[in-house]
């Protein structure tokens, strides 16, 4: 059993290659607390500034995990600076012991920093890596993934940087622009119910946006933007073993899902 998160498509391609039976945190996080039993129990998801996206910090405080075996893989496209470490440290908090933690190196979907086009030219070896994780799950390794000196510093370096914006500074970074049709995929695939429909437009309301960027790659007018600049605003990204229709089922908020 592996519930996952996923924003592009790339986490979501990782956690069909590991298990079969696959269960989407934003389907489920809104329930009453719940108890799961599992021989094996996984979490896959990215990590955004080095640690896993909020609403899976809430998933972990929330719910009960009865398993041998709790294991999590983390997505990151450049640098996860001590990710799985800090994976560790949340699980602890939470009252969970895991027994593998590991990080997966794939397409970096963050727009300000990185051109969709180049990134998708690069071969990170996502097929090997993941063949290598999932002979790790079967065989019951235990481990967390090896951490430097070097990336505590990239993560402690993000966080000296962070202090340095507003607070609610990622609330703020989606922008509709004058594109819009209204076709209301945005609102479809938006994993934290960010994105609404207003007089035929879509708006983004800040308060719990997790900064996923799913509706900006999902736009197909690329109508959504950054209110900061971008490498590449002409290029988006979505995995490509993950269709449209897979992220609106895994992550739609609203009753009406569409196509």
């Amino acid at each position: 059993m592996i519930f996952y998160f996923t924003g592009t498509g790339n986490s979501l391609y990782a956690a069909r290659y590991l298990e079969e039976e696959l269960v989407s945190i934003p389907q489920i996080i809104d329930k009453e607390p719940m108890t799961f039993e599992a021989d094996k129990i996984g979490i896959v998801c990215p990590v955004y500034g080095h640690e896993v996206p909020s609403m899976v910090r809430e998933f972990l405080k929330k719910e009960t995990f009865h398993t041998d075996y709790f294991y999590m893989v983390l997505t990151y496209g450049n640098r996860h600076g001590g990710a799985a470490e800090l994976a560790a440290e949340l699980c602890e908090k939470c009252g969970i012991w895991p027994s593998y933690i590991n990080v997966l190196l794939m397409v970096d979907n963050w727009l300000p920093s990185f051109d969709m086009d180049e990134q998708m030219k690069l071969d990170k070896k996502v097929e090997e890596q993941l063949a290598a994780i999932r002979a790790d799950i079967d065989s019951r390794k235990r481990g967390i993934a090896k951490v430097t000196d070097t990336d505590r510093a990239a993560h402690q370096q993000f966080l000296v940087g962070m202090t340095k914006l507003p607070a609610d500074a990622w609330q703020h970074l989606i922008r509709v622009g004058e594109g819009c049709v209204g076709c209301g995929i945005c609102v479809r695939v938006c994993p934290s119910g960010s994105i609404r429909m207003e007089k035929g437009r879509a708006v983004h309301v800040p308060g719990t946006c997790e900064t996923c960027l799913a509706c900006v790659h999902s736009c197909p007018q690329k109508a959504i933007g950054l209110t900061v600049p971008e490498k590449n605003p002409s290029a988006r990204y979505r995995n490509e073993h993950i269709s449209l229709k897979d992220l609106v089922e895994a992550n739609c908020r609203t009753k009406e899902r569409g196509e």
